[in-house]
């Protein structure tokens, strides 16, 4: 038996991320896996690290800057400089 917690949008991406774990982590079958229940768990309920931690209201990631790509005749294939993103 077991007890699992998944952040995502809906249960079934949630029941997704459950059955791509089982078969990486415990190289379990999707035929030998018996869901029981499914619950959406308000933030006071949540119970592992790995969930509780993204409940942090100030919670920031790093933007990633997409460079536009130079045109073609622009291009070399070894450059003195690194690019700076």
């Amino acid at each position: 038996n077991m007890y699992k917690e998944y952040r995502d949008v809906t249960i079934n991406g949630a029941v997704s991320q459950m059955y791509r774990e089982m078969a990486g982590r415990h190289r379990a079958h999707p035929n030998t896996i018996q869901i029981i229940n499914t619950a959406t768990l308000k933030a006071a309920d949540c119970k592992r690290d790995h969930v509780v931690e993204m409940h942090n209201a100030k919670l920031k990631f790093p933007v990633i800057k997409k460079m536009p790509m130079v045109a073609k005749r622009l291009r070399s294939t070894f450059q003195a400089h690194r690019p700076m993103t």
